[in-house]
């Protein structure tokens, strides 16, 4: 399978929408000049002047599907137009007590109802220190003995879990719960274990995160089979990792191993030998693979065609984030696999801790950054002629 046919890719966007695109992968491919034009822009809203609206026609157009969740219905309706589902994440940070935390426990829950109700998505994703103290986390990790009040803080974390996860069971939504900082991972990996053994009797609803970068994850997906397999039907987002330079210079600050590999390729076997497992063992395991890298598709493709697995095989979804990677998304949604893009919403000031994250992502993988420009500007001259 090849992922250079731009009609597919880009069918789904009007002109307008594909020169705005190159614009901003244009700006973010400038090397320095991209570099002091984000520290700009993010001195501009940390001093909370008005460029809302410049934002949003730019880079939140580009990676966020609206405001809210009825906002998004147009951008929904378009990507299924290409078999190309949405998978609605409300990409609000920064919850830091507890009545933050029940907020975002309840948008959870009213983004389910809406899922179901209207039809929109078949997943709900997560962040755990959404709805629990990053700090808590933290100590329930280190196994650090927890004070009364702590313990019932404790239950309250798992409880807003459990309330997600079960509203989701109900409606038959699948919850991808993402990971994090490996320094509270092992906690929010106890909690997403307990729920898989609660909701994922018959199949996959709720999913755990294997970021590939860290150096000891495959031998945790080989443990949680052993752990799991005969009981439990085991939900696995596969992707690479998005902490790589917090988790390195806190291991060189704190003097110990740093848990990430030690290169690329590293990661990459990390990945790949993960993606072989699973799919060798699909019968045990629902799949979310979440990956920009071409290669990691084609051998997702490959594989399901060596195990005798059909494309469209309820169990095994691929993504990519909304905004990028359109020509692996709709090329394989056009080849009949299970396609979902992850569509961030949310309001403008508020998702801009994550927009300033895909800026700074596609600033620093400039084989991306490059990639999506060669094939717009494609699609561009093939418009034109």
């Amino acid at each position: 399978m090849e992922f250079n046919n731009t009609k597919i890719a880009f069918n789904y966007k009007s002109d307008f929408d594909l020169k705005r695109a190159y614009f901003l992968f244009k700006l973010l491919s400038l090397g320095v000049i991209s570099k002091i034009g984000r520290k700009f822009l993010k001195t501009l809203v940390m001093l909370n002047l008005p460029i809302d609206s410049l934002i949003k026609k730019t880079i939140y157009a580009q990676f966020c599907g609206g405001t809210d969740i009825f906002d998004c219905v147009q951008v929904i309706d378009n990507l299924k137009k290409s078999n190309v589902y949405s998978i609605l994440d409300y990409s609000v940070e920064g919850s830091i007590n507890e009545n933050d935390f029940e907020m975002s426990m309840n948008k959870c829950l009213a983004i389910l109802s809406e899922c179901k109700s209207k039809d929109l998505s078949n997943f709900i994703v997560f962040k755990p220190s959404a709805v629990g103290r990053f700090s808590l986390y933290k100590k329930v990790t280190l196994n650090q003995k927890l004070t009364q009040k702590e313990e019932d803080e404790w239950l309250r974390v798992e409880g807003r879990f459990d309330r997600i996860c079960s509203e989701a069971s109900k409606r038959d939504i699948m919850v991808l719960v993402d990971a994090e900082e490996s320094w509270i991972q092992t906690a929010i990996d106890e909690l997403v274990v307990k729920m898989m053994k609660t909701y994922n009797s018959e199949k996959a609803i709720v999913f755990t995160t294997i970021q590939a970068y860290r150096r000891d994850r495959f031998d945790y997906l080989v443990k949680l089979h052993k752990q799991l397999s005969s009981e439990t039907k085991i939900g696995i987002k596969l992707v690479r990792g998005a902490y790589m330079e917090k988790e390195r210079k806190r291991a060189k600050k704190y003097n110990y191993q740093s848990p990430i590999c030690d290169d690329k390729n590293h990661t990459d076997e990390v990945f790949n030998n993960s993606l072989k497992f699973i799919i060798q063992n699909i019968n045990h395991f629902g799949l979310f693979i979440g990956s920009h890298n071409e290669l990691s598709n084609k051998l997702s493709a490959e594989l399901l065609k060596k195990y005798k697995i059909r494309p469209n095989d309820s169990r095994i979804w691929f993504s990519q984030l909304y905004g990028m990677s359109d020509n692996i998304s709709f090329t394989l949604a056009n080849n009949g696999y299970n396609v979902a893009k992850y569509l961030p919403f949310g309001p403008v000031r508020e998702v801009m801790p994550y927009l300033m994250r895909r800026l700074d992502e596609n600033s620093s993988i400039s084989s991306q950054t490059n990639r999506e420009l060669q094939l717009i500007k494609k699609e561009l001259k093939r418009r034109s002629n």
